[in-house]
């Protein structure tokens, strides 16, 4: 049943599709383009219908037409193609056969990079299992085509057992999710569905239906620099102003010091000279009113620096990224129920627990479609000791075909 997962993922990750930040266009990268164009492909060989790719927002989509005689919700299943800021040029995958648990695993062929328990004790928790990893060179890219090999597995799986009964379920690749814009154009119309999935999440159970509220904050600081001999009541050094800027915020309300649904300012990027500096914020909280009150402290603090000066000295520039999708999806808990439900019936423990970080699924359900995340079975994502459990892509599969099966018992 499962005998093309192992073999798609692993022609998958050696494609390379990661996108830039910088690119205008959509999607950011040609790589994207034509990965699509494959997937495309594959969806048509498949017998997928009304197999398109959208060049207005790098979206690949396909439909699995319904296989029972009456209206049930008709369900979505979203992954993205991008990886992530690292190497991606030339992955190399290695396959371990029936993990120990505790042995070493030599990444590169000098050993200069390893996943061993110590540093990764996560590593336990496959022993016996079949490991994908890294070279020690690239990331692997199980984020996130693990979930494209998982939806992909699955429809084939429902149309080679059409004795699964399910309703209309549509399938949907993106873009430039790495870098926070790949559902900025997503088309909900297009798509169709009643609700979604992003198969996006990290290890075996995950069901994810609450994340950050996000902004970004983009600081220029204007100095006056004269030359340091005599510089007295005259130079004003923008770095010290960058650094009097970061002072005033919470110590201790920083990633490295917080977790679970406690909020945070990350120091994103500084750069600069004496004459001028920018400053790069992410601002998150799970809390819309706690996000509003980080908003309005860096306002406050660029109130504060720019009254001991005769002109405005800084200024910023902040926007919102996206927002909890908890507010969108608690008015339907049924979404959570079929997909916990799913998993308890397969033998798998749910755990619900708040996204450290937003998913495509946080604008797709602020568009329109309420679209939290499941588990797609990666560890230790965007970099180069990323691993994924070839039985943990066959549950998050079977996760899939399970909620399309009670959708149509349900309904």
């Amino acid at each position: 049943m499962y005998e093309n997962l192992l073999p798609r993922f692993l022609r998958y990750v050696k494609t390379e599709t990661r996108s830039d930040a910088s690119s205008q266009t959509t999607p950011s990268t040609q790589t994207q383009v034509d990965f699509a164009q494959e997937l495309k492909k594959e969806l048509i060989d498949l017998g997928m219908k009304d197999v398109l790719y959208n060049e207005e927002n790098g979206y690949v989509i396909a439909t699995l037409p319904s296989n029972i005689d009456r209206p049930v919700p008709t369900i979505g299943f979203i992954a993205h193609m991008d990886t992530a800021d690292f190497n991606a040029v030339g992955v190399n995958p290695q396959v371990i056969e029936n993990y120990d648990g505790e042995s070493t695993i030599q990444l590169d062929k000098e050993g200069k990079f390893t996943l061993n328990v110590q540093d990764f004790p996560n590593l336990r928790n496959y022993q016996g299992e079949t490991l994908i990893t890294t070279d020690g060179t690239t990331l692997l890219g199980s984020d996130d085509k693990s979930g494209i090999a998982e939806i992909m597995t699955a429809m084939e799986i429902l149309i080679k057992n059409p004795e699964i009964k399910h309703g209309t379920l549509k399938v949907a690749f993106g873009p430039d999710e790495e870098i926070g814009v790949g559902a900025d154009k997503f088309d909900v119309e297009q798509f169709g569905a009643d609700f979604a999935y992003t198969m996006d999440g990290g290890p075996v159970g995950e069901l994810q239906f609450e994340t950050f509220n996000a902004a970004q904050a983009e600081i220029t600081i204007q100095g006056k620099n004269v030359h340091p001999g005599t510089a007295k009541d005259t130079m004003i050094n923008a770095l010290q102003l960058a650094i009097d800027f970061h002072n005033q915020l919470p110590a201790d309300e920083v990633p490295e010091k917080t977790d679970g649904y406690q909020g945070f300012f990350h120091l994103l990027a500084l750069d600069g000279t004496p004459e001028e500096a920018t400053m790069t914020y992410i601002i998150r909280d799970h809390d819309r009113v706690s996000f509003e009150g980080r908003k309005n402290k860096i306002n406050e603090i660029q109130g504060k620096l720019n009254a001991a000066f005769d002109q405005e000295r800084i200024s910023v520039h902040m926007y919102d990224q996206y927002y909890n999708m908890r507010e969108i999806i608690e008015e339907n808990m049924s979404i959570i129920d079929i997909a916990n439900d799913a998993m308890v019936e397969l033998g798998i423990k749910p755990i619900i627990e708040p996204v450290r970080g937003g998913t495509d699924g946080s604008k797709i359900s602020y568009l329109g479609t309420p679209t939290p995340n499941i588990f797609a079975g990666g560890e230790n994502m965007h970099g180069r000791f990323e691993f994924v459990s070839l039985q943990s892509m066959e549950k998050a599969t079977d996760v899939i075909v399970k909620i399309a099966e009670l959708n149509a018992a349900r309904n």
